[in-house]
């Protein structure tokens, strides 16, 4: 492998990713000799790629902020029982299908000596 020159653009270093993981993925035996370039290059590119979203997530939160928009979704939101409530009737009918607990009295009955 060539040593390339940190790349600067995401697109650039995704390519980088892509490349080596297909390298990786594809090849019949590791070829221990290009691992460390491999390594290496993949964490650098690795790197450009974090900051790059990090930049692009910051901006979004700060112009969504401007615009009084919540940018943190809400506990509830992820969770989709959540998020739509059971109609009352719906839980109170669950409740009323259930099976009784059962009883001491009960297992008494299933002991086999």
């Amino acid at each position: 492998m060539k040593d390339k020159p940190m790349t600067t653009s995401f697109r650039e270093a995704y390519g980088v990713l892509q490349r080596h993981a297909e390298t990786l993925r594809t090849q019949d035996e590791p070829n221990i000799d290009d691992l460390l370039t491999i390594v290496t290059e993949s964490v650098s590119a690795y790197k450009v790629c974090k900051q790059r979203i990090d930049a692009v997530e910051e901006a979004l939160k700060a112009a969504l902020d401007g615009a009084g928009v919540e940018t943190t979704p809400s506990p509830a939101a992820a969770t989709p029982q959540a998020a739509s409530p059971a109609p009352a009737k719906t839980r109170s009918a669950a409740r009323q299908a259930a099976p009784p607990a059962a009883s001491f009295d009960d297992m008494d009955d299933d002991i086999p000596f």
